[in-house]
């Protein structure tokens, strides 16, 4: 591999120095080659060349850019270091006649940003032939011309430069003309007289010869003409013209004009320009007038394409004598270009968490003009939290200058601007759109940080309790949110099940108030990448009446002497119900056939009493409350004031006790019993008492009496709204009465 003309030594030398002066930013290596060669050749390794980690050049994002323009005449290999051709070079079409032609790309790495300056020496191969600009040149000279009198011809043109380019002419063998090459034209030369007489035509041959092996040449066929007597040829007031005009000329402007007088009279002297041997794309931006010998603006003149011209134009006489002369046109610079900015490099999304200071993008601004007109300020928009910093150049990095919040802003439109100084001044401007990417940077949050619930106990299966609600300002999976139990007790988790993707509670389980009335748990909300929040959730169980109150015989004395006195405790009742608040409150009743009884409560802090009426009717509570069974001796009287044989007195007794709180009762016999019952009566007795409980009584005799009962108590519950069921105890059957112990639950 060859490095443009110098030694890898030399090239080694100059780029470390390079890296010493720019701080390790900016070096410079150069590779030469052929032209046409096929894409991916490999010209060079450029990681081993500038001494970059071949291993890093992917993550730093090496690419190839060029100068002043988009163009890439090669590539890198971010795997391998290679730098290689991109596409067939055609020397001529880039660089046209000039001796070197050198092509600028730029290597440019990332993470830091680094430029390094690549230039490509073109070399020129013998890939076009020597061609005259007509395939036929005809010359008129006069039979009078002297010996030695020289002719100019318009020489080929071969688009290869060097030894490629022509080096000589050959001239067909004649008798009169002879060839004179020097650097700048090529003559015919007479050698002898011409005599029209003898010959009036002459046809020579002119071959055009490159210096290539093998070579290639080019023809042109030369027609002269012998005429009578003209002596002289034109001649330019100048053998060279200099022209300045400025680009983007109107069409027709006059750029210079050459002149040529002849000294010849009438037709011979009568002079006619145009121009030699010029390219094609010269012949589209100029033209000259034949007869003026004005050069005009026929196209574009674009300074950025095309700064220089160099035309021959040729003046020659009516019969045929011509000379030539050099037309050197330059352009002047116009500020007719406008900078334009060039994203090199973008880092899009980028995290919301990205520190300040972060390059993000590198932007490149190049301005087409020259000198003055293409010097650029760049500058960025207000109100965005980045900003420009110049860099290599003119390249700018553009750098985050403070902390991103997606939620807050989850886009910019960054608007660049750049103003040239020329006069007056362009500029232009580019918008980049950069997207915030989400980090994982909220946790959920709930709606509530406690959740109340209340739901009956025994509420069914699958029954939603509440539903729980947490957010997440992150996006995506950082966004998405579950819910699930949190050191939970056994109770809780057997009783409520959480759904996952909606936060419902359900009942799972069995619900009793009397078990448990308060469930307390915590519930987390966890995001799609781990961060959590949590709430607490209460449910209360409400009461619903769903136990019975339960009765039992604690102690009975069964059978009961007849002789037994009034107010002698003849057994303990307990009376439970697991319900609370109304629910749990009971009224308890004494049923008996015939004899009267009380209840007192166990507690002795209040007595209750209960006197038997004709009519059935309760006494009233404030008639009966603090009374002792001897307030009703005198009440009593004797046995005539008692009920009638088969009728059923009610006694009732109402009180409240809470939840696993025992309330026992003393049934108390409050009349002596008579077992034997006969017509001799004895003092203590009572009048009208029932007849002796036997089997002789009959069915009827138990049937009644319970009957009664029932339907007594069926209208005290529909009077009362009694909710619960009719608990009835017989406190053993004893040979006389029945005596019937009720306890109703309710509100």
């Amino acid at each position: 591999m060859e490095y443009g003309g110098f030694s890898k030594l030399g090239l080694v030398t100059r780029f470390a120095v390079c890296l010493l002066a720019l701080q390790s930013v900016y070096a410079e290596v150069s590779y030469s080659f052929q032209e046409e060669m096929k894409p991916g050749t490999v010209i060079g390794n450029i990681a081993k060349d500038l001494g970059v980690d071949m291993n890093t050049l992917s993550a730093r994002k090496a690419r190839i850019d060029s100068e002043g323009n988009n163009e890439r005449f090669c590539a890198v290999n971010v795997n391998t270091g290679d730098l290689s051709v991109a596409e067939k070079l055609d020397r001529e079409s880039l660089c046209g006649t000039k001796p070197s032609c050198i092509l600028v790309q730029e290597l440019v790495l990332e993470n830091p940003l680094e430029l390094h300056r690549i230039n490509l020496h073109i070399q020129d191969i013998n890939d076009n032939s020597p061609q005259f600009k007509r395939d036929l040149i005809r010359l008129e000279i006069s039979e009078s011309a002297e010996k030695g009198t020289r002719f100019l011809i318009e020489e080929a043109h071969d688009a290869d430069i060097g030894k490629n380019s022509v080096q000589t002419y050959n001239l067909q063998k004649n008798d009169h003309f002879n060839l004179i090459i020097d650097s700048n034209k090529v003559e015919l030369v007479l050698e002898n007289k011409l005599d029209r007489e003898t010959k009036q035509e002459i046809n020579l041959l002119l071959t055009a010869v490159d210096g290539a092996s093998p070579q290639k040449s080019g023809t042109v066929m030369i027609h002269v003409t012998v005429l009578d007597a003209n002596d002289n040829a034109p001649v330019f007031n100048q053998g060279e013209y200099k022209a300045n005009v400025p680009e983007n000329s109107p069409v027709d402007t006059v750029v210079h004009t050459v002149s040529a007088t002849d000294a010849d009279e009438g037709v011979n002297g009568d002079v006619t320009y145009e121009f030699g041997h010029v390219s094609e794309t010269d012949e589209k931006v100029f033209s000259i007038g034949g007869k003026t010998g004005e050069i005009r603006v026929i196209g574009s003149t674009d300074f950025e394409k095309k700064s220089s011209f160099e035309l021959r134009v040729i003046a020659k006489d009516g019969l045929g004598l011509s000379s030539y002369a050099k037309v050197y046109i330059d352009l002047t610079d116009e500020n007719d270009n406008a900078p334009i900015i060039y994203l090199k490099s973008l880092t899009n999304p980028i995290p919301e968490n990205v520190s300040p200071g972060t390059e993000v993008g590198i932007i490149n601004v190049q301005d087409r003009d020259s000198e003055k007109n293409r010097q650029v300020r760049c500058s960025i928009q207000q109100g965005v939290p980045f900003k420009l910093v110049p860099s290599i150049k003119k390249y700018y990095s553009l750098v985050s200058t403070g902390h991103l919040d997606r939620e807050v802003v989850s886009d910019y439109n960054i608007t660049i601007s750049a103003t040239d100084e020329g006069s007056p001044p362009l500029s232009s401007s580019k918008i980049i759109h950069v997207t915030v990417l989400d980090a994982n940077d909220n946790a959920p949050v709930f709606s509530q940080t406690v959740y109340k619930a209340s739901l009956p106990e025994n509420s069914p299966l699958d029954t939603v309790v509440v539903t729980v609600s947490a957010t997440d300002a992150d996006e995506g999976v950082n966004g998405d949110v579950t819910y699930e139990f949190d050191h939970i007790s056994d109770e809780s988790n057997n009783a409520f099940s959480l759904d996952q993707a909606s936060g419902e509670v359900r009942v799972s389980g069995s619900l009793d108030y009397e078990e448990l009335s308060i469930y307390e748990m915590q519930i987390t909300a966890k995001d799609g990448l781990g961060l959590v929040s949590s709430c607490t959730l209460i449910i209360d169980i409400t009461d619903v009446n769903d136990n019975a109150p339960i009765t039992s015989i604690k102690s009975l004395t069964n059978p009961i002497p007849e002789n037994t006195p009034p107010g002698t405790e003849v057994g303990i009742i307990n009376v439970q119900d697991r319900d609370s608040e109304n629910n749990g409150k009971v009224r308890c009743y004494i049923h008996t056939y015939n004899y009267d009884a009380y209840l007192t409560t166990g507690s002795r802090t209040s007595d209750f009493k209960f006197v038997t009426s004709y009519n059935d009717n309760t006494l009233p509570a404030d008639q009966t409350l603090r009374k002792s069974p001897s307030d009703f001796v005198d009440a009593f009287g004797d046995c005539d004031s008692s009920p009638e044989v088969g009728t059923a007195a009610t006694y009732s007794l109402l009180f409240y006790y809470h939840h696993f709180i025992y309330f026992f009762c003393s049934l108390i016999m409050v009349c002596s019993i008579d077992f034997t019952y006969a017509s001799d009566q004895s003092e203590d007795s009572f009048v009208g008492a029932p007849p002796l409980w036997s089997h002789n009584s009959g069915l009827t005799t138990v049937l009644v009496p319970a009957l009664v009962v029932v339907v007594l108590l069926l209208l005290q519950m529909e009077l009362t709204n009694l909710s619960h069921s009719l608990f009835i105890s017989t406190f053993g059957r004893l040979d006389g009465p029945v005596i019937y112990f009720l306890a109703l639950a309710g509100q």
